[in-house]
């Protein structure tokens, strides 16, 4: 009896081991994935009131989470009975991010005049709420796309390894992607508070240290609106980056027509081709329907 409880701790330890050695190896593989995934979901998660900031990154935070339940058991039975069909997912999901990500490029140079109104601060309590539940929707499906990216990419590198191994790396990067991603956008949308409350402390305090806390509470209110525009450009190339490379590394032929150029730029490439397609369509659809309703 003895013996058999000993074997079990040994398979179990040799498992958790297994995992460990594995996920490190995921990580590695995902790492620049988590890098554009933490881009741009910090730039969805901005432009809330102050007070709004963490309600609404906890509820992306919350959609990510359901995103994972949804993605993991659909990936391991994709993997099993229809590999196949992993490719076209990836396909439509790249074709979904190219879009967004051509859709932000065309408004930095052609504003549209709703985006001005939008910007404007509203009293109205009901479109507060609406504007905020629609940013939280579009977070949460961008936030599904690149999920599924990193659930694939992470289960290409075990693909070879018995189930409980792929089942517990991949779920451990998956977590670690979601807790990981939004904790940081959280500590980033939250600089400004910090800055104010070391300029507070600095003020009911005197010599060096309140003078370094005072100016260390200056540089971080000040540095927020910059950080800020910078990960909104981070996040759109990081779009049209992750949604070029699935055109790039899913279709030999787009592989094979753009090998001359380092990796990164055909990705952006092909991200921008792809996205102003879409867009164009989606432009033409818009005017279209906008004539029959006359």
């Amino acid at each position: 009896m003895a013996s058999g409880i000993f074997a079990i701790l040994d398979d179990v330890a040799m498992l958790l081991d297994d995992t460990a050695v594995m996920s490190k190896v995921a990580a590695k593989k995902a790492a620049g994935l988590l890098g554009d995934d933490l881009a741009v979901n910090a730039e969805k998660a901005t432009g809330f009131n102050a007070s709004r900031e963490l309600p609404v990154i906890w509820a992306i935070t919350k959609g990510s989470f359901i995103n994972k339940l949804i993605i993991l058991p659909l990936a391991f039975l994709l993997s099993a009975y229809i590999p196949w069909l992993i490719v076209p997912i990836l396909l439509v999901g790249g074709a979904y991010l190219s879009y967004e990500g051509a859709e932000k490029v065309f408004e930095w140079f052609m504003p549209h005049e709703k985006h001005a109104i939008v910007a404007e601060e509203t009293a109205d309590p009901k479109e507060i709420v609406s504007r905020e539940k629609a940013k939280i929707r579009a977070a949460v499906r961008t936030d599904f796309i690149l999920s599924v990216e990193i659930v694939v990419i992470t289960l290409g590198t075990v693909i070879d390894k018995p189930f409980a191994v792929q089942v517990m790396v991949v779920s451990l990067i998956a977590l670690l992607a979601t807790i990981g991603v939004y904790g940081l956008v959280a500590l980033l949308v939250r600089m400004d508070d910090t800055g104010c409350y070391l300029m507070t402390r600095a003020a009911s305090i005197k010599g060096a240290y309140a003078r370094l806390l005072s100016l260390t509470g200056q540089l971080l209110v000040d540095s927020l609106p910059k950080i800020i525009r910078l990960l909104g450009v981070i996040g759109t190339i990081a779009m049209l980056l992750v949604g070029g490379g699935m055109f790039v590394h899913n279709i030999e032929a787009v592989h094979h027509a753009l090998e001359i150029l380092p990796l990164l730029a055909a990705e952006l490439l092909v991200g921008l081709i792809v996205g102003a397609i879409l867009l164009a369509v989606m432009h033409v659809a818009r005017l279209i329907k906008g004539v029959s309703t006359l």
